[in-house]
């Protein structure tokens, strides 16, 4: 009896194992089948739509990571059906784990949503310069989670699109048109009507500045320094940094060929003469004062002139003297 249940147990064992290990080994199939297909499955869809002109640019990667992402899901569900999971579980499941992972995952999934509500509403696109809060740049790709840039100096910027989204997008090539501004400062001196002409007709002058609307000239302000003129016109936006460059140096420097003067930042500084008067006769009053007490030493420095000159003249006589007898001494020697 012992014997036949320890067979019977062996043999449900046996059956158990090779039931599960059949089944394990399907499911490692399935996944590495789905693995691959879904893998081909997004190169297809991005090979197809990369030259397809009815797409947008911007649609083209998150259609293939849309249809990677589905196929990978469905190969899941599959794994899990060949164990033997009721598909009505693994939806409870799902919903239960999506629930969880929506909590853990919020800034994650609230990228996903702002880069649908990108892609939907398409308030920039890809070759498009915008900013964005603080990105600036040319857009290169948007994808489920970030949105790339590349800066005017080659930077290249990974933006979450929820930061993208929740700011204010500022496009600068979304328009056909841009206006341009040309903003020099001339002398209090200079004939500001002969200027603001002058400015008007060297905006007009440039073959990229369109005719309508008709270029326009006027004082923006009155500076501490100088007169602030302002031009301004309209041009193409692939035609504005060009545009504008080449008429900034052009309007420096045709300016002072025409005899305007473009004044640096400087200050007048002016004296009040009576101030200077009055710094000047203060002096002049007291010197009275200083001048009399001064007399007195001068007329001691005057007695004393002579007193010194007579103690001069009788040391000198003295000196004569002594040399005087010597000599004669010498001289009563010889004779004898």
């Amino acid at each position: 009896m012992m014997e036949t249940d320890m067979a019977t147990i062996a043999e449900m064992l046996k059956a158990f194992a090779l039931g599960f290990g059949l089944d394990l080994l399907g499911a490692i199939l399935i996944l590495i089948v789905g693995w691959w297909v879904a893998g081909r499955a997004a190169a297809l869809v991005r090979h197809s739509l990369r030259n397809a002109k009815f797409v947008d640019t911007t649609i083209k990667p998150l259609a293939a990571s849309i249809v990677r992402y589905v196929i990978l899901i469905i190969v899941l569900i599959a794994v899990l059906s060949n164990f033997g999971v009721q598909t009505a579980s693994i939806i409870a499941v799902l919903g239960a784990a999506g629930l969880a992972i929506g909590l853990a995952l919020q800034g994650t999934l609230s990228n996903i949503a702002a880069g649908v509500m990108i892609l939907i509403l398409r308030p920039l696109k890809v070759d498009e310069f915008v900013e964005a809060g603080s990105v600036s740049g040319t857009v290169v790709e948007i994808t489920l989670f970030t949105t790339l840039f590349k800066t005017a100096d080659g930077v290249f910027i990974s933006a979450p699109n929820s930061q993208i989204w929740n700011s204010a997008i500022k496009n600068y090539s979304r328009n056909p048109t841009r206006r341009l501004d040309i903003k020099v400062g001339i002398s209090y001196d200079d004939d500001v009507d002969a200027a603001l002409d002058f400015l008007k007709n060297l905006v007009a002058s440039d073959p990229r500045v369109l005719k309508d609307p008709e270029p326009m000239s006027f004082v923006a302000t009155l500076g501490e320094s100088s007169v602030d003129l302002t031009a301004r016109g309209w041009t193409n936006t692939a035609d504005f940094w060009a545009t504008f460059w080449d008429l900034s140096r052009r309007s420096k420097t045709e300016l002072e060929a025409a005899g305007f003067s473009i004044p640096f930042p400087q200050r007048d500084l002016h004296i009040k003469e009576g101030a200077e008067t009055a710094s000047t006769a203060a002096p002049a009053k007291s010197a009275p004062a200083k001048s009399t007490p001064a007399k007195k030493p001068a007329a001691r420095s005057t007695a004393a002139k002579p007193a010194s000159k007579a103690a001069a003249t009788k040391t000198a006589a003295t000196k004569s003297t002594a040399a005087k007898k010597p000599a004669a001494s010498k001289s009563t020697t010889t004779k004898s």
